[in-house]
């Protein structure tokens, strides 16, 4: 009998505080986009890396608590400053991967503010992964408004 998979799509939409450069800047600049993604204090980094451009990657690795590795593994396929992110992403637990995504992040003026469009279309190994999935990363658009409004333009 095979394994089964959980295809889903989800959009998420934020208004962001300030101009879209302000914006972009908190997915493009390492130290700024670790202040908003760093989501588990109780996990120790084991890698950090970011090359962000285009055929560059972004690699997280964590020691959960109770020894657990989790990894992150992201492949950035398309970058218009100030536009649009195109990327394509494995979240891997001990090892073996747990889901693969391609993630559309687009930014559009909207007066003062900025509205991030984000798009996930992913397949999960466990149907429930996709909820928790969709309300983590909810949680941490959340976080990156309060970053963007504590940081100045």
């Amino acid at each position: 009998m095979g394994v089964s998979v959980n295809h889903r799509t989800f959009v998420i939409e934020r208004d962001l505080p300030g101009s879209v450069a302000h914006a972009f800047r908190f997915w493009s600049d390492h130290a700024l986009k670790r202040r908003w993604t760093a989501c588990h204090p109780d996990w120790r980094v084991m890698e950090d890396q970011f090359a962000f451009e285009i055929g560059g990657s972004e690699r997280m690795t964590w020691r959960m608590p109770d020894g657990t590795e989790q990894a992150m593994r992201a492949y950035y396929l398309e970058i218009r400053p100030r536009e649009r992110i195109v990327y394509a992403y494995t979240m891997l637990t001990a090892g073996r991967s747990i889901s693969s995504s391609l993630v559309t992040v687009e930014f559009t003026r909207s007066g003062d503010t900025t509205l991030m469009t984000f798009t996930e279309q992913a397949v999960f190994g466990d149907a429930k992964d996709g909820d928790t999935r969709e309300s983590g990363t909810g949680i941490g658009f959340d976080r990156l408004i309060e970053e963007m409004a504590a940081t100045p333009a």
